[in-house]
């Protein structure tokens, strides 16, 4: 029977990886000469996941699986199998239900592996299906984590000798053997692995609670047991070259990481609480951020008006949006777009995030008063092309940034606001006159994230009575007779999401648009003049994503909701129990 399935299994995998009859039999020669699964070697050339292989598994098999990055393992199981062996066959004990042992396998058919661990616990073994990295990443949360010491110090041992002798670099390479960096960098793996933004470690009166920020959206991990928070965090402090020591003041530092030959670079901030000290750890992937500007999300027309604007040697040009929204990824891509050798590109940013080949680039450091402000005084002095500033936050840099855009050089900015005018608007109310806004702004780009179906469960639905009201009342036309949603799966942690895509509009600045601003007029007003004009509003790319099945109504509607643009609008989509409905599945 084992040989039966393993056969058929394999068939299986090999028809999943599209690998054509007469190489099918190289392959297998090949497995039988290495003496590994099959599964592993068509994983490690890249032909297939983990999670297509689990799947045929599971349907095949009639075994279930499980997500272990979300699984909590029952603490029975604590001292069932050895470490040792769990590392050897790719297994891990999850839960102890009436003297069996359910035992998740990344080869379930591997009966040494089940015959051992029968042999070890005395108990029956029920295989369950996860793939080797979620089995690996559960190892290190659990076996490691249980052995190592639980000192009633909030320091580890030897911390303060580290932190005295200033040696970070030295204590890197020594530590990275401890368990609790193995946690951290199991947790790190992980979300790169999901494409997770940031990774939270935040303690309270229970323990510690772990979440990952998935596609904008944080989600919980499961805890292991005798997770010491102080231990944790004073690692991570290690690791990002901080003061152990100082636990009353918040605190920022990096991680220099490398992963499979990438270069990520890690925001460390502390920030201390009743409970300890909290952790944020920010995932800079320069893959993820530095984009073609085709990769984006721009609509066809709006990457032609985009790519116009930068084509401008003079003026400045807004990218503005809340926090979380793309912004440093557009200026990123922009700046790739734009570097030559022909330019001499300079930025101040807060904090430098990405080291850009060709680019100039200030940090910020308020410690020596090298402020926005500051940096951009001396930035001008080095004969620059082009100028990004990470944020305008205040009067004086956005004085000195239209200057500088009108004495022929282009600078690029980012802005807090809701929409494309209200930027304009918002560069008065920070001292900028409007004549000088007026003549210094050529563009503003205002974006959105949006999350898009998972297209592993994405499926079509008919829209209920009241759904075809709130659509036709929110986008002013007439719904159509099916959407796409997500039920949620594996693949998406039963999220219905995977991935986000952006919006954008646009406002090119014009003299009838000049006019408005020169008259002080609202917001509003410049908005619907900008759309009389040919701007495309967010509402439509919002729109076109929901009717060519890339989101949800609940999704865009989230994402592009703004009570200051349409009060009748507005009152409607509050008072909806459709929108609180689609509040509360998007939580």
């Amino acid at each position: 029977m084992e040989r039966l399935n393993r056969h058929s299994i394999d068939r299986a995998l090999l028809e999943a990886a599209s690998i054509p009859a007469d190489k099918q039999e190289l392959i297998l020669n090949e497995q039988m000469g290495a003496g590994k699964p099959l599964a592993r070697i068509l994983i490690e050339k890249g032909w297939l996941d983990e999670e297509t292989v689990a799947s045929i598994m599971e349907k095949l098999l009639n075994i279930p699986r499980i997500n272990l990055y979300n699984f909590k393992i029952n603490e029975q199981v604590e001292g069932t199998i050895p470490a040792e062996m769990a590392r050897r066959y790719r297994i891990m004990p999850v839960a102890i239900r009436e003297e069996r042992l359910f035992l998740a396998m990344a080869d379930p058919l591997d009966l040494t592996a089940i015959d051992d661990a029968a042999m070890v616990t005395g108990l029956e073994i029920c295989p369950v299906i996860a793939g080797e990295k979620a089995i690996s990443y559960a190892i290190d949360h659990y076996y490691e984590l249980a052995g190592y010491p639980d000192h009633d110090e909030e320091e580890p041992a030897g911390a303060g000798a580290v932190r005295e002798t200033g040696a970070a670099p030295a204590i890197m390479a020594s530590a990275d053997d401890a368990p609790v960096v193995k946690l951290i960098n199991s947790l790190i793996d992980r979300a790169l692995e999901e494409e997770a933004s940031d990774v939270h470690l935040e303690p309270s009166g229970e323990g510690l609670r772990i979440r990952i920020r998935l596609d904008g959206v944080l989600q919980d991990l499961a805890v292991p047991p005798r997770f010491k928070p102080a231990q944790i965090v004073s690692r991570v402090k290690i690791m990002a070259n901080l003061d152990i020591a100082e636990k009353r003041l918040a605190q920022d530092g990096n991680i220099h990481y490398r992963k499979e030959g990438r270069e990520i670079n890690i925001r460390v901030s502390t920030m201390p609480t009743v409970h300890g000290e909290k952790v944020v750890i920010r995932l800079l992937d320069k893959n993820k951020i530095i984009l073609p500007l085709e990769r984006l999300g721009f609509s066809h027309g709006n990457l032609k008006v985009f790519q116009r604007l930068l084509l401008n040697q003079s003026g400045m040009i807004l990218v503005t949006g809340p926090t979380g929204c793309g912004k440093t990824t557009t200026l990123y891509s922009a700046l790739h777009y734009l570097n030559s050798p022909r330019y001499n590109i300079i930025t101040v940013e807060d904090p430098v995030e990405y080291r850009l080949k060709g680019v100039n680039q200030v940090p910020v450091d308020r410690r020596i008063n090298r402020t926005f402000a500051n940096a951009l005084r001396s930035i001008l002095r080095q004969d620059p092309d082009i100028i990004m500033v990470g944020e305008i936050r205040d009067s004086e840099t956005v004085k000195i940034a239209s200057q500088a855009a009108l004495t022929g050089h282009l600078v690029l900015s980012t802005l807090h606001t809701n929409n494309a005018a209200g930027a304009v608007t918002r560069l008065a109310d920070m001292g900028l006159e409007p004549f000088m806004v007026t003549a210094s702004t050529v563009g503003v780009v205002a974006q959105r994230l949006i999350r898009k179906i998972c297209p592993h469960c994405s499926e079509e639905f008919c829209l209920k009575d009241e759904e075809k009201v709130f659509y036709a009342r929110y986008f002013k036309q007439d719904p159509p007779q099916r959407l796409h949603h997500g039920p949620g799966c594996k693949r998406c942690n039963h999220t219905g999401f995977r991935g986000r895509t952006s919006i954008q509009e646009i406002l090119v600045m014009d003299q009838e648009l000049q006019a408005l601003i020169l008259s002080r007029s609202p917001a509003s007003e410049i908005h619907n003049k900008a759309v009389d004009l040919g701007m495309q509003p967010l509402l439509n790319g919002a729109l076109k994503c929901v009717e060519e099945g890339i989101t949800t109504l609940g999704e865009a509607v989230r994402a592009t909701f703004n009570s200051l643009l349409d009060d009748q609008a507005a009152g409607f989509v509050e008072s909806s129990p459709i929108f609180a409905e689609l509040q509360k599945d998007d939580r």
